[in-house]
Formats: structure tokens, sequence, C-alpha cells
């Protein structure tokens, strides 16, 4: 059975990527850094299904915690073939020039560090000169990385065009050793954290929705639909690939 670990899964895309991945075959570890009962809940939930679910704490720009992590899936699951590299913070939600470096760093180191020493990790396990059998990797990044996410969250946007880039690279590093790696690109979603933002703000969604063509946010359901279609066979050919699940919003 295909075993698999979404970073940063206590709710949101995250979640739901489990919850499908799980009604799908998959074993499926929950991980969170600091959200247990919320982790805790989407286990109880994927088990009630029939599915085979743990949740782990690592806080992933912390190697040696997800050494642990994967260490014990390896005990629990069996080796990881399918990583979700999802796991992000939004930074201070400032102009870069009131920027706070303490802030910005533990972007970098969440959202970029994370998501390579989660790979590193991954591929010990799947690579082919390591004694796997190949395996699927998806980055998480954002449409921000595209439009720059001006006035707010630059750093976060920089922190996922990077992304972006470590998908192509890492696809063409692992490609002989059985691994895929492919990039989801969603737009704006209501996740929980973007209901309470939207709720917070209310002329938010009023000013990001013109630019969006299809004049809706994404549901999580539909974010997780696109990571699927990555880790599965159904994407057997496809290596190396950015795709947009934003409703136009940036898109070619």
């Amino acid at each position: 059975m295909k075993v698999l670990v979404v970073t940063g899964s206590s709710r949101g895309i995250g979640a739901e990527v489990c919850r499908q991945a799980a009604a799908e075959g998959w074993k499926v570890c929950i991980n969170y850094a600091s959200s247990e009962d919320e982790a805790d809940r989407v286990v109880a939930e994927i088990r009630q299904r029939g599915g085979i679910a743990i949740a782990l704490q690592a806080n992933v720009a912390n190697e040696d915690e997800v050494v642990t992590m994967f260490e014990r899936i390896d005990l629990e699951l069996g080796p990881v073939t399918g990583l979700v590299n999802n796991a992000g913070v939004n930074g201070g939600g400032t102009r870069v020039d009131e920027m706070d470096a303490s802030v910005a760093r533990a972007v970098f180191d969440v959202n970029v560090l994370g998501a390579f020493i989660c790979a590193k990790h991954a591929i010990k396990r799947m690579a082919k000169r390591h004694g796997g059998n190949g395996g699927s990797i998806v980055n998480v990044s954002s449409a921000a990385s595209r439009h720059g996410g001006p006035f707010t969250y630059v750093d976060y946007a920089a922190s996922k065009a990077a992304i972006d880039t470590f998908t192509i690279g890492l696809a063409k590093e692992q490609a002989d050793q059985g691994i895929r790696v492919n990039c989801l690109r969603p737009g704006v979603t209501m996740t929980e954290i973007s209901v309470d933002y939207a709720r917070q703000h209310p002329g938010w969604l009023e000013w990001v929705l013109p630019q969006v063509p299809l004049g809706r946010p994404g549901e999580v359901a539909e974010i997780a639909n696109g990571a699927m279609y990555l880790l599965s066979d159904r994407s057997s050919y496809v290596t190396g690939a950015i795709l947009d699940v934003c409703g136009g919003w940036v898109s070619p």
C-alpha cells in the first residue's frame, strides 16, 4: 500500500488532501507543527471511514524533528512513497520597507528550507539509488509567486517563487530515480484561514475576485483534486510541471 505524508495538514488544503488520499487507499501521515487537536480530528475522521492514518508533530524547518517523523512513519506505516510539501506560513502582512526581518526569515525557513528538508528524507526512501521503488512529490506553491503579493506579503510570494524553481530542478535531478516532482499552485482558496481573513477584512474578496476570471474563490476540495492528480499514476508522464488551480488568476 502507498504511504503519503502531507506536511502542515491539520486543516485546510492539506487536511483535504489527506482525506482524499485515504479514500483512494493511501496510508496517510498528517503532519502538524502545533495543532495537535485538529490533526487528531482529521485522523479520527479518516479512520471512521475505514482509512489508515496517523498524526505526527514536526516543525518542517527543524531537520531533527523531520528525521524523527520519517522514522516513525517507517515503523507505523512503512516507507514514504508520496510527499506533499504543504506546510507554510504567511509572514507579517506588511510592505517590504516595514518588514520585520525575523518574521521574513521564518517564512523562508518553513516555506523553502522545510520543503528541501522533507524532500531530502522522502527521497532517501523513494530513490532507486537508496533502494526505493520511486514515488511522487508535490510541492504546494501559490499564485502569489506570479503576482508578487505587493503591499502585504512579498516575502511569502518570493518564498513560493523559490518553490516553483525548486520543483523544476528537483524533478530533473530525480527523474532517473523513479521520482516525479510537480508543483501545485493554488489561488485564493476558502481555507479556514482565508475565511477568517475575509471576515476581518471585508473588502478583501471585493478586491481580489475581479482579478479571477472564474469570478469566485476555490474550495479546498478543488485544490486537493489537483494534488491527487499529480500524486497519482494518472499523471505518470508529468514531472517538473506547475499546475495552476487558481480560477485563471495567474494562468498564462
